[in-house]
């Protein structure tokens, strides 16, 4: 469902992702784990379609990236690092307004709408204006945003940020049901928990190049996968 093929993303003499290869697969979760500043951000916006590869191709059901990227929008859900909401806007609103964005009509996707905001116990709150919300609720809204539509492939970064507790265990719980329904997942996350808990395989990047992939069973090897991951992607000259 999502193909990666030595992808490269320069900004200038920098390279940000340098020649990466993955594939992952309909109802799999990919995990992708690297210190700040690795490319993990920016591979994650050029799979969104909010970038462009240097060079390389990025296909989404089969769909490149870079030349349809309206195509490829309309069967993605995404959810970035740092959401911006229209603050002014209620929770139904921006939700009515993504729908729109996605050429999707509210009657199709209210009740769908509605069953994850009660999962995420903030319907009481859709007819309120989002500044009003906690910042764990307006991380909540962003997740149901990006599901409304029902997209084939849901793309995200950093997903428990400014989760409480309970909040990420319903997010651990929703990414495997997505994934039992052949969902596609592709998820950035500095919590090697979470990466356990419910990644399927995973891949390490470091300087912008893949150094490990395989399950988290294979990549920890009798150790804990915090300890590989340290092992893979920090230099000790550096510190």
């Amino acid at each position: 469902m999502i193909e990666i093929r030595n992808l490269t993303k320069r900004y200038g003499d920098f390279t940000a992702v340098d020649d990466i290869s993955l594939s992952v697969s309909p109802g799999e979760i990919y995990g992708f784990l690297g210190p700040n500043g690795a490319g993990k951000t920016t591979t994650i916006r050029i799979l969104a379609g909010l970038s462009l590869p240097t060079s390389g191709v990025v296909r989404i059901a089969g769909i490149d990236v870079a030349s349809d990227g309206t195509k490829t929008k309309s069967i993605l859900g995404y959810v970035p690092d740092r959401p911006y909401l229209y603050e002014k806007l209620t929770g139904r609103e921006l939700l009515e307004f993504v729908v729109n964005l996605y050429g999707r009509e509210w009657r199709d996707c209210e009740a769908r709408a509605i069953e994850l905001a009660q999962y995420f116990d903030i319907d009481d709150w859709l007819n309120a204006r989002i500044e009003n919300y906690s910042h764990g609720m307006k991380q909540k809204l962003v997740i149901i945003a990006a599901l409304v539509h029902d997209p084939q492939v849901l793309v995200v970064d950093e997903p428990m940020v400014g989760l409480d507790a309970l909040a990420q265990k319903q997010v651990k719980i929703l990414l495997r049901k997505l994934a039992n329904e052949r969902k596609t997942i592709f998820l950035t996350t500095h919590t090697m928990s979470v990466a356990e808990a419910v990644c399927d395989r995973v891949g390490i990047l470091n300087r912008g190049r893949i150094v490990a992939t395989g399950s988290t069973a294979e990549l920890r090897s009798e150790r804990d996968l915090e300890d590989v991951f340290l092992e893979l992607t920090y230099d000790p000259a550096s510190s």
